[in-house]
């Protein structure tokens, strides 16, 4: 089973829709880099039950990934940010503008709050 480690970004936005177990398999799995065989002897079920937490917490994962989009939205607020980031450096750089400097620190901090909740 090949690992697809965008699987954290996704547990930590929706791991409130996964049971415990699979929250804390997942975990293992992604997050502490754990093998199969691993979890199930730190979780006392089988391989293959270590298998099944994963593949069904996956899943609950992708599909409401696909319906609310939260991960893919914050990828693009990071990226605004960065982009944001490059004209304050340009900026310095080239032309010291004040105005640009602040409308680009007024992305920087707009992104901030949508993701974060904090200015």
């Amino acid at each position: 089973m090949e690992k697809d480690f965008r699987f954290s970004a996704l547990l930590d936005i929706y791991s409130g829709l996964l049971t415990e177990k699979q929250t804390e398999t997942l975990d293992y799995y992604y997050n502490e880099d754990y093998s199969l065989a691993e979890i199930s002897e730190l979780m006392d079920i089988t391989r293959q039950g270590a298998r099944d937490f994963i593949k069904r917490g996956e899943a609950v994962l992708l599909s409401a990934e696909e319906r609310l989009r939260l991960c893919e939205r914050f990828n693009a607020l990071d990226e605004i940010r960065a982009k944001a980031a490059d004209i304050t450096m340009l900026n310095d750089r080239l032309s010291k503008n004040d105005e640009i400097r602040a409308l680009a620190k007024e992305i920087i901090s707009a992104a901030d709050y949508i993701q974060n909740g904090e200015k």
